[in-house]
């Protein structure tokens, strides 16, 4: 058992020690409840483990939401020296670049409330959800390839997006460095058919309101009004991330195991930068990244579609643009300030998201002046939060924050724990419309199994890493 020590009221840090093979100290961003229920499960000896991977640099990171996960804590930050670190297919995740995007509406709830149960029939129609969806818009493995390397910029010239929403995109909807070449046959077969489905688990399409606005500046320059509506969508690379991950997870284990290197964890895997394994593993994950974008795009025209016919009107006219779509299970090579001198790292951000402060490069240019949006899901029938990132986060968390409410409960033990009459009596109770493919599932991702989102929000404020905007609440909910 490691012992943790107050920082103040939302850091909380084991210090390093180096009898315990630890190269950085663990800092843990949260309240004292969200302390407390981190300690529950494995996420800080997951954090301990990743503590002693080689040319860790400054901290091992867990943002409020953090949990146990595959081999690391979901919730986690790593950076890794760009020159002589390493990258580790654990780290990031199977669900490769699983996003969260809003998109704006000029609609309010009173305009929407009347055809809201149309408009859910027709995106749980239009947006294949669940275990094994797909969608067959005569896409094969050479569209993947283009998708692969093309990312978002691929789908919108074939008629699925708009140019616009690339602006509003991290990377621009496409990142760098893609090989479909080191994409496995399996990993394509897998996302031939999926290209433009949401799949299961924590994804989701949410019909939301604008229920407070808590900075009136920040709201207006997002385009946000209190009365709102919008739509969150939440995804990711489904079966073809998935399969990158599983492959390079073997590869890599049969690297360690070819060099003699010592396992930590057998699941916390890794490859030496500049490395053919680690090189190769890069390739193929933003391949998937670029996937992931293209899918986004795929099911936000579906989405756009789908309140085109409720309206009998087109989505420019319904005010339906992109705010913003951000990136969490993903590694990016970027400077940050180490110890007072800039440094190139690897920042692994598995179950986190950029939070970059006002001024940086990589924020698209309408929102540089301000900040990057953060966009912060809860939990089924929760509300949910935008942010904006701040300066914080750049001295403390490599520009990094959380990534939703963050689970207490197993899916097997929310299945067990929670009946499904009180999930769906509460969502009924909040006249929410829920559309799911299977409701004995619904429990998995009641609100009970989920950490409180407002004291997750309320603990990466009191850390300085963002700052509220919105606070949105659902109306319809379409899920896996």
């Amino acid at each position: 058992m490691v012992e943790i020590k107050k920082i103040n009221d939302f850091v909380w840090e084991v210090e390093k020690d180096e009898s315990k093979g630890m190269n950085v100290p663990i800092r843990l961003y949260g309240n004292e409840a969200i302390r407390g229920k981190v300690e529950k499960d494995r996420t800080l000896s997951q954090a301990l483990n990743a503590s002693k991977l080689p040319s860790i640099v400054k901290r091992m990171l867990l943002m409020p939401d953090a949990h146990e996960g595959y081999s690391f804590p979901i919730g986690g930050v790593a950076a890794f020296d760009a020159d002589e670190g390493i990258v580790s297919p654990g780290a990031v995740g199977y669900d490769i670049n699983c996003s969260v995007r809003v998109i704006k509406t000029n609609l309010t709830e009173k305009e929407l409330r009347p055809k809201l149960a149309t408009l859910m029939d027709k995106m749980f129609k239009n947006v294949p959800s669940g275990v094994g969806s797909v969608m067959r818009l005569g896409f094969t493995e050479r569209d993947l390839d283009r998708i692969a390397v093309e990312g978002m910029d691929y789908v919108i010239r074939k008629g699925y997006g708009v140019p616009e929403d690339k602006g509003r995109a991290e990377e621009n909807g496409c990142i760098d460095g893609a090989d479909p070449a080191k994409v496995s046959d399996l990993a394509k077969k897998r996302g031939v058919q999926q290209l433009g489905t949401m799949g299961a688990g924590n994804h989701f399409a949410e019909i939301q309101k604008i229920d407070k606005i808590i900075d009136e500046s920040t709201a207006k320059a997002f385009g946000l009004e209190k009365g709102q509506v919008v739509v969150m969508l939440h995804s990711g690379s489904r079966g073809f991330g998935h399969q990158v991950c599983s492959d390079y997870l073997r590869i890599c284990n049969d690297y360690m195991n070819k060099n003699n290197m010592k396992l930590l964890d057998p699941e916390l895997v890794y490859a030496s930068i500049g490395t053919k394994e680690a090189e190769d593993y890069l390739a193929a994950f933003r391949s998937a990244v670029n996937f992931a974008f293209a899918n986004h795009e795929v099911m936000t025209h579906f989405i756009r579609k789908s309140f085109e016919e409720t309206f009998a009107k087109s989505a420019d006219a319904l005010g339906m643009d992109l705010l913003y779509h951000l990136s969490h299970n993903i590694v990016k090579l970027e400077e940050h300030d180490v110890d007072g001198k800039k440094m190139k790292v690897y920042v692994h951000r598995k179950g986190a998201t950029r939070a970059f402060a006002p001024g940086r490069k990589e924020i698209p240019k309408e929102y540089r002046d301000v900040g990057q949006p953060v966009l912060i899901p809860g939990s089924m029938g929760t509300a949910s939060y935008i942010l904006v990132g701040r300066e914080g986060s750049m001295k403390e968390t490599f520009g990094s924050s959380c990534h939703g409410a963050g689970r207490v409960m197993s899916r097997h033990q929310a299945l067990r724990e929670i009946p499904t009459s009180k999930t769906v009596g509460e969502m009924e109770r909040k006249r929410i419309e829920m559309r799911v493919r299977d409701k004995k599932l619904v429990s998995e991702e009641a609100e009970w199994a989920y950490k409180d989102v407002d004291e997750v929000v309320k603990s990466v404020e009191g850390a300085g890493i963002s700052k509220a905007v919105a606070r949105l609440t659902p109306l319809g909910v379409a899920k896996g």
